[in-house]
């Protein structure tokens, strides 16, 4: 598998978009930035790819409005529930900004994941 480092513009684009949002916290997935809610994911940024977790019918409304793709790290094996979010949302803050506020508000329904045990314990 090929690793694509993640874009600077798109980790500056989601750190700034994620600002408003109190209730996340920011790790690493693939080795690139992600944003978390009660340990569930919600955004990210992979190589020039910046993605959102969404509901079924908003997903629907993306790829029929945008042609937008779902998110496939990996060919061939996309990430349920993900997006990858086309150039004119991330290029547009009032536009992401309304992206990623559906996204917290599905992610925030989600049960809070919980942590797997460490092996050994």
């Amino acid at each position: 598998m090929d690793w694509e480092k993640p874009s600077p513009e798109l980790t500056r684009i989601l750190e700034e978009a994620a600002e408003p949002f109190a209730i996340i916290e920011r790790r690493k997935m693939f080795g690139c930035p992600a944003y978390y809610i009660n340990g569930n994911m919600f955004a990210g940024v992979y190589g020039t790819q910046l993605f959102l977790r969404l509901p079924a019918d908003t997903r629907a409304e993306l790829q029929s409005s945008l042609d937008a793709k779902p998110f496939e790290p990996i060919a061939g094996r996309p990430m349920r529930e993900y997006m990858a979010m086309p150039q004119e949302i991330w290029a547009d803050a009032a536009a992401l900004d309304e992206w990623m506020r559906r996204s917290v508000e599905f992610v925030s329904s989600l049960a809070p994941k919980q942590p797997k045990p460490r092996k050994g314990s």
